[in-house]
């Protein structure tokens, strides 16, 4: 929620239709309304040469498979948070305020995991250069001192767990469990993020704790039970700046400002409610078909946290042998492919209803110096416990998303011809904390005893952010 506090142009007033200046907690008009937007940003980053971008690509792959192959499975309201996008389309993040009195952080928003958890005052590792948390100057801060450790494929987060106050556009959940970390592997956070907060479910938290959205949910506090983004794209931008709008993240309703047509809602599959999990059915490229297993050999985790796609090798592996003259890359790119720049390539996707279309300026992920480009796709080797495929921003930059609590379900639309320009119109984000139009109170404590998702009842909310590299190299 990092455009909160700017004065919007008419054309994003428009946009977000809202009466007033975009703070980060911020309440309608009408009293019945129980929905808001977040505004989001995205950082693009410096130029990189092809060593560097096989490191970043590396980074991006064990990235992934570190996080999917360590988990073992009153008043309403509705509001907007205006997002980040951060280099060129690697990442998207928004803000939270935490503590009394509040203090705001920017953080990764990412609905492939569940656990919210900042870089602390004390922290002397990976935390150089970005804002910290200092309980002490926190009157509602209260320490569990429980260990806490999260880990990703190229490094981990680790501290204490702890409670207090957490805002996020007009919402507050007292009580909310989170770590407070003081050892960051290096490179994990890229300034200005202070850290993240996981949107997915309860049983992939790492603390046990009931996330921020799960807690709101819970407490009847949204429109609908819905979350919803629409995040920008740079990546074929001539220009971009170092910091771009990213999109809107929009909770308790959907902005249909952002979107034309129906919202198209599959069903997460009854024994995968813990990711944002849906069977793709159908992989074309070029109007080739792409043979598909059943079952959960499908299954794929729709996640904002994740820049590229990740998917079995016998599947990416014939889907680029659909692309003439491409080939496995080595080194640093090996499970990735490239291809001929001059080859412009056409995936879709679908997951039981409507197919859906990859730029190929998304497809694209980098020109290398030999006239080969590098493709988005790459081959992912899940566990036992992890979707077969991860499907990131690469696909979401081109849908409106919008992810259903109740029934649990995940739902895409056509963006709208002008959706990126409306955002734009508002310029860069920044954080600020204003009023709270709904609270509840959370647990308070971690590994909490609860049942799956698709057995709470009312289960209503579905967050989206776009997210994706945490590794960006500087």
């Amino acid at each position: 929620m990092r455009l909160d506090a700017f004065q919007p142009s008419i054309a994003l007033s428009l946009l977000l239709t809202v009466g007033h200046a975009l703070a980060v907690p911020t309440s309608r008009d009408q009293p019945s309304s129980r929905s808001l937007h977040v505004p989001i940003l995205r950082r693009v980053a410096d130029p990189r040469n092809d060593t560097e971008w096989g490191l970043w690509a590396k980074q991006q792959k064990e990235f992934l498979e570190g996080k999917y192959n360590r988990h073992q499975i009153t008043k309403r309201s509705s509001g907007y948070n205006l997002i980040v996008n951060q280099n060129i389309d690697s990442s998207y993040f928004g803000s939270i305020a935490i503590g009394t009195p509040p203090v705001a952080f920017d953080v990764i928003l990412d609905t492939g995991s569940a656990d919210l958890w900042l870089a602390a005052s004390t922290c002397t590792q990976g935390c150089n250069n970005i804002q910290t948390y200092a309980s002490s100057s926190s009157s509602t801060f209260s320490s569990s001192n429980q260990p806490f450790s999260i880990t990703y494929g190229s490094g981990k987060a680790s501290g204490t767990l702890a409670t207090d106050v957490v805002q996020m556009a007009g919402f507050q959940v007292q009580k909310q469990v989170f770590g407070v970390c003081n050892d960051i592997s290096s490179g994990l956070l890229s300034a200005p993020v202070s850290g993240l907060m996981g949107l997915g479910w309860q049983q992939l938290a790492s603390s046990g704790a009931t996330p921020f959205w799960q807690t709101l949910y819970q407490g009847n506090v949204f429109d609908e039970p819905v979350m919803a983004f629409h995040l920008t794209r740079f990546q074929n931008a001539s220009s971009p700046q170092p910091n771009e709008p990213g999109g809107v993240f929009t909770l308790g309703t959907t902005n249909s400002s952002l979107y034309t047509g129906q919202i198209d809602f599959q069903s997460v599959p009854s024994d995968a409610v813990s990711y944002w999990t849906l069977p793709i059915t159908s992989l074309t490229v070029n109007s080739g078909s792409i043979t598909l297993p059943s079952g959960s050999s499908s299954y794929a985790a729709i996640d904002t946290g994740t820049t590229l796609i990740g998917g079995p090798a016998a599947q990416v592996s014939a889907l680029y042998a659909q692309i003439p003259n491409s080939s496995p890359a080595t080194g640093n790119y090996q499970g990735y492919y490239t291809y001929p720049c001059s080859t412009t390539v056409n995936v879709a996707l679908s997951f039981g209803g409507k197919s859906w279309s990859i730029s190929p300026a998304d497809f694209k992920l980098t020109e290398l110096s030999n006239g080969q480009c590098l493709g988005a796709i790459f081959e992912y080797t899940s566990n036992n416990n992890s979707p077969a495929w991860i499907v990131g921003d690469t696909f979401l930059k081109n849908v409106y998303s919008v992810f259903r609590a109740n029934p649990a379900s995940v739902g895409f639309a056509a963006l709208a011809s002008n959706a990126q320009s409306l955002v734009d119109a508002g310029g860069v984000p920044t954080p600020t904390i204003g009023s709270v139009s709904a609270s509840v109170t959370g647990s308070g404590s971690a590994h909490s005893s609860g049942a799956l998702p698709h057995a709470i009842p009312h289960l209503a909310l579905l967050l989206c952010v776009m997210i994706a590299s945490l590794f960006y190299l500087l």
